[in-house]
């Protein structure tokens, strides 16, 4: 990652952020690098530092988020009146085992990988920083723009509630963001008004209860039955108990009760997701879980507790901002650039800054043109198509600019 210049963006100035060649390819091997060395949630210091370095190496002065990892940089200087677009990217990898045999640059942490496109969000905010940095020196950037990059996306309830509470978005008044989105074109982007993502929260529950002998089960509380029941009905309870545009969906991903075939066992736990596309049932949702876990299990002899770990809300995109980023992809690509997206069931903490300032999110495409392979998130064979890269740019400084 390193640089013929210490402060310019080499190139001529940007016309509306349009992506200088030479940077492109250090943004490529920016990403490769970030690739190779994945670091998870919190522990982001060795990617922290490098996103220090190369933004101070351009005049800004970035300041490092108060865990130690992640940081701000206003690029620009705020007039402390009009307020400021903030541009996020999240920074965390996954800790999976990264399989791809065909790169280069391929993890070189054992069991982490960049699966999930984050590495693409930090370059994408940085190339557009970077861009912008140059602008500001000539006069052309009419406001000041705000860069987060901000840590743990994927560790419930999320690093942005952290990087809020800092005060990252003091003096802020939008915010943007990017996801990869391996089912959209490079040279595309998705996007949508209103919610993109569902609410994701984590739910494990311990059921408890005299064991015994297979032979009498009627001297026991039949705790594998037990267990079964609660994950086959409650689900179904919740169907019947909260309208089905909500879109809460109880899913289990982890049962386990008992260790041989002759005992009926004291204690199951079962472990899942309460996943929500709507906010208002969102915020409801506890108080209806808990009520149809409680009620099978006793229905069945058994004594519950419950944790409940509050994950993220739906990302609702604003309209005025969604516009903004449909109007800035147009002016760089063109509206056939521009595609509709569905909601996804995934969640993102990007939607905790959305609860303080309007914003969105708009779905990048990573796919390669022509590419029929279905794809998908937080597989350790995840890969981008790196001209993604550009685009992303020069949608956030075209938004920038036009904000």
């Amino acid at each position: 990652m390193s640089r013929d210049s210490e402060t310019d963006v080499p190139g001529d100035t940007p016309l509306l952020g349009t992506l200088p060649e030479s940077l492109r390819a250090e943004l490529i091997a920016f990403r490769r690098d970030l690739h190779m060395h994945p670091e998870l949630g919190n522990q982001e210091f060795r990617t922290t530092a490098a996103l220090k370095t190369r933004l101070e190496a351009a005049g800004l002065s970035p300041k490092v988020l108060p865990g130690g990892t992640g940081l701000m940089c206003d690029v620009g200087t705020w007039d402390g009146v009009r307020p400021m677009l903030a541009i996020r990217a999240d920074i965390d990898a996954l800790p999976i085992p990264d399989t791809k045999t065909d790169v280069p640059y391929r993890s070189t942490v054992p069991d982490r990988a960049h699966a999930c496109g984050h590495d693409v969000h930090t370059t994408v905010a940085l190339g557009a920083g970077l861009v912008l940095a140059a602008m500001d020196r000539e006069g052309l950037l009419p406001n000041a723009v705000r860069l987060i990059f901000q840590p743990a996306e994927e560790v419930l309830p999320g690093g942005a509630v952290d990087a809020i509470e800092a005060g990252v978005l003091d003096g802020v008044g939008r915010i943007i963001a990017v996801h990869c989105d391996p089912r959209v074109d490079v040279g595309r982007i998705g996007l949508r008004t209103g919610a993109i993502t569902s609410a994701c929260d984590r739910l494990e529950v311990t059921l408890d209860g005299p064991g015994g002998h297979t032979a009498r089960p009627h001297l026991t509380t039949d705790m594998v039955t037990a267990a079964a029941r609660v994950a086959t009905d409650a689900p179904a309870l919740l169907s019947r108990r909260i309208d089905a545009r909500s879109g809460l969906v109880l899913t289990w991903g982890r049962i386990e009760a008992g260790h041989a075939p002759n005992v009926i066992p004291q204690r199951a736990e079962l472990g899942g997701t309460v996943r929500c596309l709507d906010l208002a049932a969102w915020r409801d949702a506890p108080d209806q879980v808990y009520a149809a876990i409680d009620e099978v299990a006793t229905l069945h002899g058994a004594k519950c507790q419950i944790e409940y770990v509050r994950g993220v809300p739906p990302v609702i995109n604003d309209a005025s901002v969604a516009q903004l980023l449909h109007d800035a992809m147009a002016a760089r690509c063109g509206a056939y650039a521009i595609e509709d997206t569905e909601q996804s069931l995934g969640g993102e903490d990007f939607s905790w800054y959305l609860e303080h300032v309007p914003g969105a999110m708009a779905r990048l495409g990573v796919r390669r043109p022509g590419d029929t392979t279905r794809r998908d998130l937080h597989r350790g064979d995840f890969d981008v198509d790196e001209a993604a890269i550009k685009v992303g740019v020069e949608l956030f400084t075209a938004a920038a600019l036009l904000d």
